[in-house]
């Protein structure tokens, strides 16, 4: 069993979702995950007691949480110590033709930082509308049609949901697997299997 830890920011709260689905497939292998947020963390919270880290951010207005720049600044020297994970939040990776803005948005992330994870992952955010007022809706409906060449079908509230949840678990078992692979550990359930067979 491994430590992990997974610390996101999040705007409207589509990150969150999307960290809690990674530390329940983590969880879900057998490992032990702490799920934290950002702009929130607690001050006893030390990075040396998890033996992996995932770190996951947002895009708005251009830019990633300063909280989760600040967190990955502070603590680079630790993080290039252990097997890390970076995933990143846009309206950029709902669509093929936006891949390469995502793309720089993670480069300069990742040059302001200085750090270096072994597994990087771009999803498609969310379009909450429910939550915007007036003038920040008919702004995100402009931005949306130039960004998004397909739109999905909106829910009751009239959100609107791009994350590709099979990719959001399969760079959740991928970086598990690294990690498993790199520790040189293996989930319980994995060593359970091996004992019956």
């Amino acid at each position: 069993m491994t430590t992990f830890l997974v610390l996101y920011g999040t705007g409207e709260g589509q990150t969150s979702k999307i960290a809690t689905r990674i530390a329940d497939v983590i969880d879900n292998r057998g490992h032990d995950v702490r799920l934290v947020d950002a702009g929130d963390v607690p001050a006893a919270l030390s990075i040396d007691d998890f033996e992996a880290v995932i770190v996951g951010a947002s895009i708005h207005a251009g830019a990633h949480q300063s909280s989760v720049r600040e967190f990955v600044v502070d603590h680079r020297e630790v993080l290039e110590r252990k097997p890390t994970a970076f995933f990143q939040v846009s309206l950029s990776s709902a669509d093929e033709s936006g891949e390469p803005k995502a793309a720089e948005y993670v480069e300069a992330f990742l040059e302001e930082t200085d750090w270096n994870p072994d597994r990087i992952g771009l999803f498609g955010g969310a379009l909450r509308y429910s939550k915007y007022g007036f003038l920040k809706r008919l702004m995100m409906k402009q931005i949306a049609k130039r960004a998004v060449s397909e739109m999905p079908k909106a829910d009751a509230a009239g959100d609107i949901e791009f994350t590709d949840w099979n990719e959001v678990e399969a760079f959740a078992a991928d970086v598990s697997a690294f990690v498993e692979g790199r520790l040189g550990s293996s989930p319980p359930e994995s060593a359970d299997r091996d004992e019956t067979v």
